[in-house]
Parts: structure tokens; C-alpha cells; sequence
């Protein structure tokens, strides 16, 4: 049972104001609180950048910072006497080796940013002069023609899961219980993955203006945008664009913006251990159904979007949901797509929804090297063999090739790279995010781990990778959430198509 009258909400922001689990910060957040200490300190523990406030510098060994060799840069920061060390990403895979510093020195270069198509919903170098007409729009249509035209654009869930947009508003619409939330969810952590993150920076009053739209459609009067911790400009961008639209008049002041910082985990990209996490608790995924729409944050109906596809919504009510239908190739809409690993300009590309990665990566300037395997869409969506790299980067095509689009960061390998190494940074990726919660997930990373590390310290002897089919049907079928249920596809995926090099 929760105390009377304790202040759960508070905790992790409590813990962020103590500088993280540091001597005394727990009893004091008990007093300011309520909440008992240990189970403050079971919560600051489960979030990295709570859990180590010690550290300097933390540097990526992500897979794209793996392929320029973040080792070297590890080094580098630790013969400087920082105190430094490695981290699963800090979505800056585009200038790898990436690292972060929360004091912000050590800042990094600018990124690439591209485009193919003469038409665009996001135009991240166009400048962000946005004016709130959509909002005015949505305010003169009202709620039932707004979800008819997002219906008609047919906006798919650009967070990984592609799931229509409209369903999840109607959803929220059709619920009994009138105190309702919209949640952004700008925890971006998927390596491989860093679209949202120029969204918030180059395009923040898309991001408001969607956020507002869903606010006025759904009856609600708070909106929280949970950002990821090593994300602060892109907070900053974010509080600016709402400063800015309240100067102006253009969003009303019934509705109330809270800004809130994730603190290190992964696994609080899943929509329900961020709403935990929200609640001021460790960020365990909770069992579905009920869904969000239904009971999500504070057990109240809970419209969560992705960054990317919040962002969709101004152009598709100012311009028509036909109009954004028909910009796809072979999907709806154009779609924000993440290069890195072994290509000239590693960057972000918006491109019609459909666009074969041999497209992407001639607006990139080519491979460097032979290309031998791609990741279309982050660590949790395998590899695929350089054969296919003229498959339609969509939701449905990837999905009938036994991967997934996810958030659309593709990682390119060139022949150089051992795929069993490859394959290992994902796994030690997956091992360190599990949140530990279910059995499957918290078993099975670590399992998969042990025999890749097995295999290569065994003279590569496949006797070691024995047991992980069955692990990995086992974590697919039984976990709770998409990480457990996805964590084995680099590994099985990887010895699906490059069978040689895993001694089969």
C-alpha cells in the first residue's frame, strides 16, 4: 500500500535535485516525500544516470560507435583523468564515436541532415516559423473532423510500432472517464536511432502544435513530455516553442505543459514503464491489457505519441490527410530515416515511407567499404544480408521479411565486421537494458550473452550456441514487453544469413 499523503510523483525528480544516489540523498527524499527509503532507493538504482552521478563521461558502445571504435575514445577520456565509462547509447550514433557530458563540454559537431522527394512534412533545415494554424484548424473543425482526417492520412506510429494513430484518439475519445492525458514520449534510446532528437531541436513548435491539436481533439487539460536525460537542448528547444506560443497568444492557458526528465533507462521508451516512471516508480512495463488508452497515466485514459508522429499531425489537418496518404511510396506519409555505421554522411534523411535503403544511402554518398549486412531498424530488429538492400523501408515489407521498420535506424556494416561480435554488442545492448522484471527477458539476455562470449573464447566451437533457439523462442513467446520479446533477433538473425561465421 502507498503511504497517505506521500508525493510518489516527486521522487525521481527529488533524486535529480540530491545529484542522484549520493550520501544522504535518500533519507532526504524519504522526509520530502513520504515514500519509504528503501523504496527510494530501489527506484534511483534502476536509472543509470541516477545510479552512477559520479561519472564524467559516458561514452556509447552502441553498434555504431563499436564500428569507430569507442574503445579507443574510452581511453582517451579516461588517460585525461575523467572519470568515464561505457554507456548502451547516448543517440548521437550519427558522430560516432559519440559520448556525453552532463556539464555540456566536450559538445559535438552538427549533423547531416537530407531529403529525398520535393515534397516534406518535417523540413528539418527549413527553419521553424510555424504560426499554429492547425491548431486553429482543429479548434474550427472540432474533434470528430480531426479524427476523420487523420484517419484518411493514414499515420502509422512512427515509434517503432506502426500502429494507426486514429485508433489510439478515438480510443481515448470513446472512454467514460473525462480526466484525460497526452503523454510525448521523447525518450529516444533505440541505437541506431536520433530523428527525434533533430525534430526537437530544428522543428520543436511541430512537436507543441501536435501536442496542443491532441490536447483540445481529446478533452485534455495536461500534457507531460517525457524527454530523455541527455537530451536537455532538446528540452530547452521544446520549453522555448511553448514560452514562445503563449507570448503570442496562439495556445491556451488552460492547458498545462510539464517538463520531465527520464534519467537513464531504455526500457522507459515502452509506453507503460514510462507512464511508471511518470508516477515516480522503477520503469517496469506493465501487463496489457488495460491499455494506456484506457488506464495509463494515474490509471486515467493516456494518449501516448513518439515524437516523430505527434509532429505529423499539423501538416495533415493544414494540408489534408489525402494529401499526406499520398506522399508514401508504398505506405502513407514520408518517414524520418536514421543512417549511420559504415556510410559517407551518417544522418537524417526524410524520405517518402516505402524508400528502399539502396536509395538512402546513395542521398548519403555511398557505403564506405563493401556493404555486408544493414540493421533497418535499430538493435531490436536484427540484421538482414546486403542482398536485400533494395527491400521497401516500410512496416509491412520489413515485417514480411522477419525484421521490423521500428524507428528506422538503419546501422550499415561493410565487410570488415565480424558478425558474431556484432551480433555481441547487441546482446550486451540488450543484457544491460532488461529492467529484470520478467524471468524470460532477465534470463535469456544474459544467456544469449554467455554463449556468444562462449562461442568466441571456445575457438568458436558451436557447441556453445547450442540452447539459444530455444532461449530465444522462449524470451519471443513469454516476455512481457517488445524488449525481452525482440532482444534474440540480432543474434538469430545474424546466424540465419551468416551461418559460416557461427560455425553452422
Amino acid at each position: 500500500m502507498e503511504p497517505k499523503n506521500s508525493r510518489r510523483e516527486e521522487v525521481l525528480e527529488r533524486l535529480e535535485e540530491a545529484g542522484g544516489l549520493r550520501p544522504g540523498a535518500t533519507p532526504s527524499v524519504h522526509r520530502s516525500t513520504g515514500i519509504p527509503a528503501a523504496d527510494i532507493y530501489g527506484v534511483a538504482t534502476f536509472y543509470h544516470l541516477l545510479a552512477e552521478p559520479d561519472i564524467d563521461v559516458r561514452v556509447c558502445q552502441g553498434l555504431s560507435c563499436h564500428l569507430a571504435n569507442c574503445k579507443s575514445l574510452l581511453e582517451d577520456f579516461q588517460g585525461m583523468g575523467l572519470e568515464a565509462a561505457y554507456t548502451s547509447c547516448v543517440g548521437r550514433c550519427d558522430l560516432a564515436p559519440a559520448h556525453w557530458r552532463k556539464d555540456g563540454k566536450l559538445a559535438t559537431p552538427a549533423p547531416f541532415l537530407g531529403s529525398i522527394g520535393e515534397e516534406r512534412v518535417f523540413d528539418l533545415d527549413g527553419g521553424d516559423g510555424e504560426r499554429y494554424e492547425a491548431l486553429a484548424q482543429a479548434l474550427d473543425w472540432g474533434p470528430d473532423r480531426v479524427c476523420q482526417e487523420l484517419e484518411a492520412s493514414g499515420l502509422q506510429g512512427r515509434g517503432g510500432a506502426g500502429f494507426p494513430a486514429f485508433i489510439k484518439w478515438n480510443a481515448v475519445r470513446g472512454q467514460a472517464e473525462t480526466e484525460r492525458y497526452i503523454v510525448l514520449n521523447a525518450d529516444e534510446g533505440e541505437p541506431g536511432t536520433f530523428k527525434d532528437r533533430e525534430v526537437m531541436l530544428r522543428r520543436p513548435h511541430l512537436v507543441i502544435e501536435g501536442l496542443a491539436i491532441a490536447a483540445l481533439t481529446l478533452g485534455a487539460q495536461d500534457i507531460y513530455l517525457y524527454i530523455r536525460g541527455e537530451f536537455e537542448d532538446c528540452r530547452q528547444a521544446l520549453a522555448g516553442a511553448v514560452a514562445t506560443a503563449r507570448r503570442r497568444g496562439d495556445l491556451d492557458d488552460s492547458v498545462h505543459w510539464h517538463f520531465v526528465d527520464g534519467h537513464g533507462a531504455y526500457i522507459c521508451g515502452e509506453e507503460t514503464a514510462l507512464l511508471e516512471a511518470l508516477e515516480g516508480k522503477r520503469g517496469l512495463p506493465r501487463l496489457k491489457p488495460p491499455f494506456p488508452v484506457e488506464k495509463g497515466f494515474r490509471q486515467k485514459p493516456t494518449l501516448i505519441q513518439n515524437v516523430e508522429t505527434i509532429a505529423c499531425v499539423p501538416a495533415i489537418l493544414r494540408k489534408g490527410g489525402a494529401w499526406f496518404r499520398a506522399l508514401g511510396t508504398t505506405e502513407p506519409g514520408t518517414k524520418l530515416y536514421c543512417l549511420s555505421g559504415h556510410v559517407q554522411q551518417p544522418g537524417v534523411y526524410e524520405a517518402p515511407l516505402g524508400t528502399p535503403l539502396s536509395a538512402l544511402i546513395a542521398a548519403a554518398g555511398g557505403t564506405v567499404g563493401t556493404l555486408k549486412a544493414f540493421s533497418p531498424g535499430g538493435a531490436s530488429s536484427g540484421f538482414l544480408p546486403a542482398r536485400q538492400l533494395d527491400i521497401a523501408m516500410d512496416f509491412g515489407s520489413l515485417r514480411d521479411a522477419g525484421t521490423m521498420l521500428g524507428s528506422a535506424g538503419a546501422v550499415l556494416l561493410n565487410d570488415t565486421v565480424d558478425m558474431v561480435e556484432a551480433a555481441l554488442v547487441q546482446a550486451v545492448f540488450f543484457e544491460d537494458e532488461s529492467c529484470g522484471q520478467c524471468a524470460p527477458c532477465r534470463i535469456g539476455t544474459r544467456s544469449l550473452r554467455r554463449a556468444l562470449e562462449s562461442y568466441l573464447t571456445q575457438g568458436r566451437s558451436s557447441g556453445a550456441l547450442d540452447h539459444v533457439r530455444e532461449v530465444a523462442w522462449g524470451m519471443g513467446e513469454a516476455s512481457i514487453c517488445g524488449l525481452g520479446q525482440t532482444a534474440a533477433l540480432p543474434m538469430t538473425s545474424a546466424m540465419k544469413y551468416f551461418p559460416e561465421e557461427f560455425g553452422l
